[in-house]
């Protein structure tokens, strides 16, 4: 009996230990509803033992903020509140240092996709609506949680030194595949958030929308023979293309890695006023006509392709559709010739079949802008 005492309360103690060495989560809430509050610090203290600090109020959030000694490291927002409102408070929470990658989760009764949208372009990183479950709310914690630690771990260097940044984004290495983030254009989600924004949609059966894959041609051969920071150049600068290009379009886009760009349009498919592959390329030669890119940088649109009253799977799947879309499109051109630029160029492929000519032209053109030293220090 002594014996099982003992490893009882030998077990007891590791149990303490393991306590004291993992961190409390500090967890910030606001809502006007004080049953809320109530049920979720109760429950999220109970469950994972959060350090969880309330706000029935965007002034109140504000003050528990500042008056934190350390930063909150996951927050949880109503809407719908007296005086400021959650999106307005997101915004201002977003503009602080500490706060530009927490966790921000909306936990809200409001389902209407104006709502949803807001949230996510004010810097949301997931939506919830009332009424919720508590597991579920607990799962979208935590992914989101370690959705921003590998991003923290990944930018740290770019973090550490300001003054250092542009160098560092200029020469961090990032694969072909990555999605690389897009800051300052409005409408651009990240990764993450973008598929959060599509599930919300999803689950609120609020689809009434279309989707599009625009696709950088040939990307695979402008990542390999230029450096990373040139290729990111390009991708933001075709995120800001297709910002301006589609201005008075109801819609959200994300890039997803390998040249290409996914966009969700609020409206009837088809839609004329979608930009053309024309137009959007008129956008690219003005926009990087300043880098003097605009030579060998050609953007492609995909078959529109419909989200109307789709399940979550069933929303991934017309994404999926729209990326292949986009892709065969650019494996006909390949096949057709017909985009490659310069007599010379066109014959050789006329001749060969190949796609390699195009690459020849992308290296021409980079030796010409930077001279041979230089571009062969980007390679």
């Amino acid at each position: 009996m002594e014996n099982e005492n003992n490893g009882h309360n030998r077990f007891q103690e590791k149990l303490e230990h393991r306590a004291q060495k993992t961190p409390q989560l500090k967890v910030l809430v606001v809502d006007d509803d004080p049953s809320i509050l109530e049920l979720l610090k109760t429950a999220l203290t109970t469950i994972d033992s959060y350090n969880v600090t309330v706000a029935n109020s965007a002034e109140s959030a504000i003050d528990a903020l500042e008056a934190a000694t350390t930063p909150f490291d996951c927050l949880l927002l109503d809407i719908q509140m007296p005086d400021t409102d959650g999106i307005v408070l997101l915004r201002g929470i977003r503009a602080l240092p500490d706060y530009s990658e927490t966790p921000i989760i909306m936990l809200t009764a409001m389902s209407e996709r104006s709502y949803v949208d807001d949230a996510f372009m004010a810097g949301a990183t997931d939506y919830v609506c009332k009424p919720f479950d508590l597991l579920d709310l607990r799962g979208r914690m935590n992914s989101a949680r370690r959705l921003v630690k590998e991003r923290l771990k990944t930018e740290k260097s770019l973090r550490s030194v300001k003054i250092l940044k542009q160098e560092l984004e200029n020469n961090q290495q990032f694969n072909f595949e990555d999605p690389l983030t897009i800051d300052d254009a409005d409408r651009c989600l990240r990764f993450v958030e973008f598929d959060n924004y599509v599930g919300q949609l999803s689950r609120g059966r609020l689809f009434n929308s279309y989707a599009v894959a625009i696709k950088l041609q040939d990307a695979s051969i402008l990542y390999d023979i230029t450096s990373c920071g040139c290729f990111r150049r390009v991708v933001h600068d075709t995120a800001h293309c297709i910002q301006s290009a589609t201005s008075e379009i109801d819609c959200i886009f994300s890039y997803r890695g390998e040249g290409v760009f996914l966009v969700v349009v609020h409206e009837e498919m088809p839609s004329a006023e979608f930009p053309s592959e024309e137009k959007l390329n008129n956008y690219v030669s003005v926009m990087l006509r300043e880098r003097h890119a605009a030579a060998w940088v050609h953007v492609l649109v995909g078959e529109p392709i419909s989200m109307r009253s789709l399940s979550r799977s069933g929303a991934s799947t017309a994404l999926t559709r729209a990326v292949t879309s986009v892709g065969e499109r650019e494996e006909e051109l390949r096949e057709k010739n017909s985009v490659l630029s310069g007599a010379e160029v066109a014959e050789e492929v006329t001749a060969t079949g190949s796609t390699e000519p195009r690459k020849r032209m992308y290296e021409r053109v980079l030796m010409e802008l930077f001279g041979e030293e230089s571009y062969l220090s980007m390679k």
